[in-house]
């Protein structure tokens, strides 16, 4: 056991011997070996803290003489004497973990003063100010670490010393010394130790006691990390920012952590130790003035950071402290970023060799890129935030709130920004949400109606706004006391959730060309294709736009609800004939033939996934207690009998439509089996716009996609209505053009079946969404309403299964599903048009399954390229190697 080496000198250490010298003791030595300025030191290692902890708090054998042999050598470099009085070794004490744990021991500067020692660095070329400056900073943080005393009523005195230009004077200083011993000694009982040697162990066994502080045992069973880790302890030589003018301490990065640019970015204070517990009266200056008030510093400065970013190939951000003129670099680590600036440094840093472009992609946290391609809200005083509620749709937007989804229309319609506010939306709600800047929404969760259609629109959206008390009739919300009126100005961030009061100031998007070239970097890496889920054609150019191969779900429904639609599409419901369904469904025939034209056009040839009809009819007709509510006042009111027999026959026509359980009932493929001219009108939409750009010598690839089969005997009665239709289309026309026919997987039973399946069908897609409640049993948006905070609370389940994928239960299905499926059709086309294509943990899940695409909102295909090409090197050995 005396034989274990418990110390290691920093030029004995690497950079990779973090869990042996924590983070910090392997950067010194990492730093130190590669010829950086690092005041010298030794890190005793976490071994020594396991064997203190186990060993009921002491030391391990050998180690105290291990650190006695150390301090020797730190002397002989430093040409010091820990404990003299004339040129005193003066050391600081940090802790240094593997990996992040709050509660650990703080530093301690300048330890191995006393009484003795201060008079000698007085007389030194330092003077007394300076020593009595050391003397107090060690007191003050020896006694919190080591002691832990309550210093409330001593800081009063320490920042007295605010308001006098200098700050504390030497006797102001020799006053607070001696007011803190005498604190010191009635919190302890006893004197301060004067005996450096004592100081020392003293310090090293607060570092490993506070291994096991309360804090810091609960983080590591929250987290998971082993309590068996331990810390290590660094013992460093000082270099002293408090000695005079040309002294000073600070952090910097090595390039701008805002921007990216490659540029020195931080700040500095002259003449002070950096963890300043005594007041000075002198503001931060930023790194760059270094440039002219210390020029030799900043060509130090320069050269370090060189050094750094090629031996740790990253951007560092780096403590520091300046003595006489000379720099010392205390500490680095990898800099945090914003997106922006991380996109920047990875391109940069891969163009000019440091690393490789698949460590470059690895490096940009996809779950963030959604920030880049949305407008924010610019912070700035004065904003007043009345509420907090779920980031559902990413943006930022500022309108007068409008409650009625119809007027809020109409206000857009004639110039006004309009935010729409409602307890939730339903489809009926669309023409309302097409033309609201943003949605904010009293209920639901992260895959609720009105966050799903807001990311596919591209529009900022708050959900689960509790805060918020809705009166329609009143037409206002309050948020306790607060009372907002229909046409006032309120403004909400999509990407925290915040509702803010009247106007607040907004900030584009603004894509860089780097963020450009890491996409192209990861479309050469990636497996997986990556689609859209796009309804419109304007949806269509901007999936485009961003990047997407082809659209992965059309949602057909969606073409309907728009305002000067929705009428036919209930008159299509409403019929009592053939003949009038018919003539409705002519109609929406020209509009959706329209449509499709456009949205193949925008594709230029790439893969078109066209859902039909899915859901319940009913959903298309108003709601049917507002209808309710309606006959009654006109009844009571004696409105135009017109009129009132009207809104009678559709009240209904709504409750004959109406359901127990509309997500099991008749929707999906049932309603082209018990109304198969509602699919055949679609088909001959699809397919006439496919012989019209055939004509124009254009290239189109439909895959049609029907909903919701359980059987493939579903499968097959289907198929033949869009070969018919098809046939007939080409024979009008005399045209020919190659479709695809598929279905979407959304049932258990379909992913148990998918071998029967696959033999009717070209293509799958899984519909996440449906997948997910089918197979959880779990309604979407009650879930999230009601009990998915209480199971995510209580660990019952990892994430909310709607955002990220279950990979347990549905995951499990999938898997089924495509090996059932390609037994019978190796070359059977499989993707995932569910919101899980946009989330980077399921697109790795994806990856993993060997799906040939993922297809997402248009905003969030970006994030799915990164996400796919990050996947992709995860799963190869090696890959980000330069």
């Amino acid at each position: 056991m005396a034989d274990t080496k418990f110390l290691y000198l920093f030029e004995e250490g690497k950079s990779d011997m973090k869990n042996l010298l924590g983070v910090k003791g392997a950067n010194l030595a990492g730093m130190t070996n590669i010829g950086l300025p690092v005041p010298p030191g030794l890190v005793i290692t976490t071994g020594a803290c396991r064997e203190f902890v186990f060993g009921g708090g002491r030391f391990p054998p050998g180690m105290e003489g291990q650190v006695k042999q150390g301090l020797k050598f730190l002397e002989s470099k430093t040409g010091k004497k820990f404990g003299g009085v004339e040129k005193p070794l003066l050391v600081s004490i940090r802790s240094g973990t593997p990996v992040f744990v709050p509660g650990i021991a703080d530093t301690v500067l300048n330890l191995g003063m006393n009484d003795e020692i201060a008079g000698g660095m007085a007389a030194g070329p330092g003077g007394r100010r300076f020593a009595l400056d050391c003397y107090l900073r060690f007191l003050y943080m020896f006694s919190e670490v080591v002691f832990a005393c309550d210093h409330r009523k001593f800081d009063s005195v320490l920042r007295a010393g605010a308001g006098k230009k200098g700050g504390l004077s030497a006797g102001d200083l020799e006053e607070a010394v001696q007011s803190l011993k005498k604190l010191i000694e009635m919190e302890t009982g006893r004197p301060f130790p004067q005996d450096p040697e004592d100081q020392l162990f003293m310090a090293i066994k607060s570092a490993f006691s506070s291994w096991e502080s309360r804090r810091a045992k609960l983080y590591r069973k929250i987290n998971g990390i082993p309590d068996s880790l331990g810390t290590a302890v660094i013992v460093q030589a000082m270099a002293f920012g408090n000695m005079g003018p040309d002294c000073g301490a600070g952090t910097a990065f090595t390039r701008n952590p805002t921007t990216g640019a490659q540029e020195l970015f931080g700040e500095y204070m002259p003449n002070t130790q950096g963890d300043d517990v005594v007041t000075v009266d002198t503001s931060p200056r930023p790194v760059e003035s270094l440039k002219t008030e210390m020029p030799g510093v900043y060509d130090q400065f320069l050269e370090a950071g060189r050094l750094l970013e090629r031996h740790y190939l990253n951007m560092q951000h780096v403590d520091f402290v300046i003595e006489r003129g000379r720099l010392h670099i205390l500490h680095t680590r990898n800099g945090r970023r914003t997106i922006r600036a991380a996109i920047k440094i990875a391109v940069d840093m891969a163009n000019s060799g440091l690393i490789s472009r698949e460590e470059a992609v690895s490096r940009v946290d996809a779950a963030q890129v959604d920030q880049l391609l949305h407008r924010r809200i610019k912070p700035s005083p004065g904003l007043k935030v009345i509420a907090l509620g779920l980031p559902a749709s990413p943006g930022a937007a500022s309108g007068k709130v409008f409650f009625n989804p119809g007027e809020a229309e109409k206000a857009s319609q004639q110039g006004d920004s309009v935010i729409l506010v409602r307890n939730e939306t339903v489809p009926d709600d669309l023409s309302g949400i097409i033309a609201a800047r943003g949605i904010l929404a009293s209920r639901g969760g992260m895959a609720s109606h009105a966050a799903v259609v807001a990311r596919a629109m591209g529009k900022p959206c708050v959900c689960g706004c509790e805060a918020l008390d809705i009166d329609y009739t009143g037409g206002l919300f309050t948020v306790g006391r607060l009372t907002v009126k229909k046409g006032d100005f309120i403004s909400i961030d999509g990407s925290t959730g915040q509702v803010i009061l009247g106007k607040a100031p907004i900030v584009d998007p603004d894509l860089s060309e780097e963020f450009s070239e890491i996409l192209r970097w990861c479309d050469g890496i990636r497996t997986l294709g990556v689609r859209a889920n796009a309804d419109t054609p304007e949806d269509a150019e901007k999936a485009r736009k961003f990047g997407a191969e082809g659209i992965g779900l059309a949602r057909t429904e969606h073409m309907f609800m728009a305002g000067d639609r929705l009428p036919v599409a209930r008159e299509m419901i409403m019929a009592s004939t053939a003949e009038e369904r018919h003539g409705a469904l002519n109609k929406l025939l020209t509009i959706q033939r329209d449509d499709f034209y456009r949205i193949f056009k925008a594709m230029r040839g790439f893969p078109v996934t066209i859902r039909l009809l899915d859901p319940p009819l009913h959903e298309f007709l108003p709601n049917s207690e507002d209808l309710a509510v309606e006959v009654t006042r006109l009844r009571f009111a004696g409105g135009p009998p017109g009129e009132l027999k009207a809104k009678e026959d559709l009240l209904r026509r709504v409750r004959r439509l109406s359901e127990f359980n509309p997500m099991l009932g008749h929707r999906g493929c049932r309603l082209g089996i018990t109304y198969p001219e509602i699919y055949a009108t679609q088909l001959r939409a699809i397919f006439e716009a496919c012989a019209d750009l055939t004509a124009e010598g254009c290239e189109v690839l439909p895959e049609v996609e029907i909903p919701l089969v359980m059987d493939a005997g579903e499968m097959a009665y289907l198929k033949e209505i869009v070969h018919r239709a098809a046939r007939e289309v080409m024979s009008e026309t005399g045209t020919s053009f190659r479709y695809l026919i598929g279905t979407m997987i959304e049932l258990p039973r379909a992913a148990l079946l998918a071998d029967e399946l696959a033999a009717e069908a070209d293509f799958f897609s899984f519909g996440t969404n449906d997948l997910t409640q089918s197979t959880l049993g779990f309604s979407r948006d009650d879930a999230e309403g009601k009990f998915m905070n209480a199971y995510l609370d209580k660990k019952i389940l990892d994430h909310n299964p709607f955002q990220v994928l279950d990979r347990k239960g549905v995951g499990k299905l999938m898997r089924m599903a495509v090996e059932l499926g390609r037994q019978t059709k190796p070359d059977l086309i499989i993707g995932i048009c569910g919101e899980h294509g946009g989330d980077p943990q399921s697109i790795e899940f994806c990856h993993q399954l060997n799906l040939d695409y993922v297809s997402c909102s248009p905003y969030r295909v970006p994030k799915a390229r990164l996400a796919a090409a990050q996947a992709a090197i995860r799963q190869t050995p090696g890959a980000t190697e330069k």
